[in-house]
This record gives structure tokens, sequence and C-alpha cells, in this order.
């Protein structure tokens, strides 16, 4: 268990300033770059020493600032993965992996660094010299390496970062393999969403130094706390609305946008009058081709601006801020079309 309290002072002011608590498994960082993602990596590693605060791993004290405790990296025992080649590169993969278990007999040494090998689908490389493995295998023998240290909690530092597709299914595979292997916290630290989504049990969103918001993936996602945090998270719809209506009974709302009013489920907690956020997904909501047509119910009409094309689909881009998804086939019959109807469904609607 990692419990942190941590701040740390840039001339006069505060800029970092975080707490956190991260048991076995592993807890996502995201935020985007200066967000303090990595500050709070080094900090429980030892790398970075804060100003106040206190950090401990299973009980022990790691850092105090009142009592100015502050225990070496090398006596922390946590494996620390950053983006930068970290494996000695005129060493083999093997090499890598045995030196880092340290004062372990040799025969224990080689046992474990074949089984770590294999755990990682790297058995083939390994007696490659570091420097002539791929990007993706050298992070993932990071990760076994640090492993091979018997560490108390795993921190890597946007490990994803530069990998195609491939490579970057072949590291989600090492990190789910390092949660299997040790039950211990491992800290992600990472800008990509999809990392969350793919690999956190818990997400810890991060801005400006500070933790925005916390939980499970998947319940931040359907339900963002703030406007800052659905920025981070990619909401594409984020329109300023105002609540003209709640009916509990029958569990709706209708929000006033600038141009038309929408219908929304009931949002317990607010009123009649309170000036909202409305943030929706550009996947929520559909796209129809005009036609002339009035809006209808839950209808707003847009003029569209750009269109890009997606790997599965096509985003289309409208004035007043909207965003929508369509597909392919759908877009070729209207290519010309600039007059459209962006539909909010009532069930998806949300607001911060």
């Amino acid at each position: 268990m990692i419990e942190a309290r941590a701040g740390k002072q840039i001339g006069e002011t505060l800029a970092f300033d975080f707490e956190l608590e991260a048991s076995k498994g592993i807890t996502a960082l995201l935020g985007a770059a200066g967000a303090g993602k990595s500050f709070v990596l080094d900090a429980i590693a030892g790398f970075a020493r804060p100003d106040s605060g206190r950090i401990l791993l299973d009980d022990q004290i790691l850092f105090d600032g009142v009592a100015k405790v502050f225990v070496r990296p090398q006596l922390r025992r946590c494996g620390y993965v950053s983006r930068e080649a970290s494996l000695f590169p005129h060493l083999t993969l093997r090499g890598n992996l045995e030196f880092a278990a340290g004062n372990q007999p040799r025969l224990e040494r080689h046992r474990r660094a074949n089984e770590l090998l294999e755990k990682f689908g790297l058995t083939s490389v390994s007696e490659h010299k570091a420097k002539d493995l791929s990007l993706s295998q050298s992070r993932c023998g990071s990760i076994a390496r640090a492993l091979m240290a018997t560490p108390r909690a795993l921190l890597l530092d946007d490990p994803a970062q530069g990998l195609d597709p491939a490579g970057r299914a072949g590291l989600y595979a090492a990190v789910r393999c390092a949660r299997e292997e040790q039950a211990i916290p491992i800290l992600l630290a990472t800008r990509d969403l999809s990392d969350c989504c793919e690999l956190a049990d818990q997400m810890l969103v991060l801005g400006a130094g500070r933790v925005l918001e916390s939980g499970a993936p998947a319940k931040i996602l359907s339900q963002p706390g703030n406007l800052d945090v659905a920025r981070l998270l990619g909401f594409d719809n984020l329109l300023p609305a105002e609540i003209v209506a709640l009916d509990p009974g029958r569990d709706s709302s209708r929000l006033r946008l600038e141009t038309a009013e929408i219908l929304g489920p009931y949002f317990p907690g607010r009123f009649r009058g309170d000036r909202v956020w409305l943030v929706m997904r550009a996947e929520e909501l559909r796209a129809l081709p005009r036609d002339g047509a009035k809006p209808g119910p839950n209808q707003v009409a847009a003029k569209l601006l750009r269109a890009a094309i997606l790997p599965h689909a096509v985003r289309l881009e409208f004035e007043g801020g909207l965003a929508a998804v369509c597909s392919r086939v759908e877009l070729d019959r209207q290519r010309d079309n600039k007059e459209w109807l962006v539909e909010f469904p009532a069930e998806s609607v949300r607001i911060v």
C-alpha cells in the first residue's frame, strides 16, 4: 500500500500538492504534460524530494517533511521504468535481468530470468543486446528486469508513449503480467486515456500538480466531476446550458442551450435556473442530413465545417462547437451536404 501526501514549492508557488492511496493492482495517473505525473512517481521513488507532506510504503515512512525523514532511493525497493532507455546496452536482455537479481544464487537468477522472459514473450530475443531490441521489447524487458529485484511497488512513467499499435498491445500484456506476477501497487503515469481503460483498476486525474478526481475509470468516464476533468477525458461537446425544468417523478429534465431546448434525465441535487455545462462525446450524438426538415425533439440544426476520417468512422465538426460521428457510408451519401441535424439522445445527456 502506498499512502502519499506531498507538496513542492517552486519559488513562492505551491506547484505540486497531491494526495493518493494505491493498493495492489494498477493505479493510473492521467494528465497532460506538466500535470505532475512524473513528480508523483519521482517523489515516491526518492528521485525528487518534496518540501512538505508524508509518504509511506507498506507502513514504512519513506518521507516526512516535519520529522525530516528521507529514505534514499536504493533503500525504498521501488521498481522504476522510465520512457528513456533503461537497460544496459552492452548486456543481453537475459544479462540485464540476471544483473537485477543482485546477490541471489546463480541458478536461481537463471531460473527466475527464464520464467519472466517466457511470461513476457521475450525468450526469442533473450540473447540480443539491449541496443538491438525494438522499443516495445526494450520497455517490456525493463518491466521484467524491475520485477527481478522483487520490488515493493512498480512505477511506470508513460511506458506506452511512442509505440505503434502492435507494440502497445505487447506493452499492455507485459503490464498485466506484472500485475499477476506480484501483488504490489503499480502506478502507471500516462497522458493517454486508452492506457487507463485497458489497464487501470483505479484512475487519478491530475491537473496543475493536483488530483482533480479519482475512482474507477468507467465511473469517471460515465460522469466526470467537473469541466476540467471532462476536457482531460476528451469529451468533444462542452456546451453551456441552463436547467429550465426538473421532474423527479418522470426522471426527466429540460435544458436550454443557446439555440434549442433538449430533454435529459433527472439530475439530483440540481435546481431550476442552475447554469451548467452539457458534456457529451461525439459518438454519443447522432448526425442526420437535414433535407429541409425542421429540428425534431432533442435535435439542433448545425452547419458542417469539416469531416475527419477515423479508422472505423468519420468525425463531423459543426458550427457552435458540436462534434458527432457517422459511418463512412453515410458521409459518402451526403458528401456535398452542409446542413445537418444533430440529435442528443436523452438517456446520454450529462452535465457538470
